[in-house]
């Protein structure tokens, strides 16, 4: 007889990118930022005293949330910190989902949110993007007529990295008697945002993270915002001290220092630009992309696993999803100038060879 709860011996759970340890590979699989972060979190790393690694970080990271609401025009209130969105994504379910309840996100999506549903014992509830890749117009009622509670929506998605029309998404929030938690973990490559939502909808939550326009995914930093009364039925149950003081330190530094992330972006928009060009010109298929990432559907010469597998002979690392809707395509994260022309000519390479 299994010890763990049969829920939980009945998934697969979720399964990260590949971080390699045996060789150097080029890493393009896992939508890091290929450039360091701002001087001024260096700063405060190196400023940091161990001696207070003694005492416990501030439970509430008020200074991190009241850092981060500023901008918006709101209080620490409207803000609640996480160990990585990940960890706001499983606050959420276990805030706003009973077991035995039900979960909505889109598909194709971010994998970890059946696994969520799963780790809580609810029903799964898929909504079928449209042909562009966007939720259609019936999701708040698909996802009301399945007794969700909570309904997930990535913009930009991944991993298909478009951003659906924030007039559909603003519709949906009207909608939906439930949740809508907006997932932003890219926004900060897109156009536009949703997090004026927060002050408009009573019902809506908008999260970012640290790890992609920041820099930090070695950190684990993400911010959650929402009316406070929503902040407060989350903050019962998140871990007592599930942000670090050095992270809260780190994070508080990056904050300040908004303009070098931007400048960041901005590097990154324009080389992922380049590399549609690029890929373009070789037959491949690129659906718009607001995010630090593409999705790309190569030519008929070779098939994308094949063509994930090959590259990874020549040490550039993509991401291949065996699902359906996306199984004809490979996630390639937006690297330096510099590694993505090598990935261009591993490319070319590789379709010279098969044909293409």
């Amino acid at each position: 007889m299994p010890l763990a709860r049969s829920a939980i011996v009945r998934i697969a759970g979720y399964t990260p990118g590949e971080q390699p340890r045996d060789r150097r590979y080029v890493k393009l699989n896992t939508n890091e930022n290929p450039y360091p972060p701002s001087a001024r979190v260096a700063a405060a790393l190196r400023s940091f005293d161990p001696a207070r690694l003694r005492l416990y970080s501030d439970p509430l990271a008020t200074d991190l949330r009241r850092a981060a609401a500023q901008p918006l025009g709101l209080g620490p209130e409207w803000a609640i910190a996480g160990n990585g969105s990940d960890d706001l994504l499983t606050i959420a379910v276990r805030t706003f989902v009973d077991q035995g309840g039900a979960l909505a996100y889109a598909e194709p999506s971010y994998s970890l949110y059946p696994v969520l549903a799963d780790i809580q014992g609810a029903a799964h509830v898929p909504i079928a993007l449209d042909a562009r890749f966007d939720p259609p117009a019936d999701t708040a009622a698909q996802a009301a007529r399945a007794r969700a509670s909570l309904l997930i929506l990535c913009r930009p998605n991944a991993p298909t990295g478009n951003a659906c029309a924030r007039e559909s998404l603003e519709a949906i929030c009207h909608d939906f008697p439930g949740v809508v938690w907006i997932d932003e973990a890219y926004a900060d490559f897109a156009d536009d945002n949703c997090l004026d939502f927060v002050q408009r909808f009573p019902n809506v939550v908008v999260s970012r993270t640290f790890s992609k326009s920041y820099s930090l995914a070695g950190l684990r930093l993400g911010l959650a915002f929402a009316h406070p009364d929503l902040i407060a039925e989350m903050m019962k149950v998140k871990d007592s001290y599930n942000l670090d003081m050095l992270t809260q330190a780190l994070g508080l530094a990056a904050l300040e220092d908004r303009d070098a992330m931007l400048s960041n972006v901005q590097r990154i928009r324009a080389t992922r630009g380049r590399l549609v060009a690029a890929l373009e010109a070789m037959g491949f298929a690129v659906p718009p992309s607001q995010a630090n990432f593409i999705l790309a559907r190569p030519p008929r010469a070779i098939a994308a696993g094949a063509l994930f597998r090959d590259l990874r002979e020549r040490g550039y690392l993509v991401r291949y999803f065996d699902l359906d809707r996306v199984r004809d395509y490979i996630r390639i994260t937006i690297g330096t100038d510099e590694e993505m022309d090598g990935f261009v000519q591993a490319v070319g390479a590789i379709l010279r060879q098969t044909g293409g």
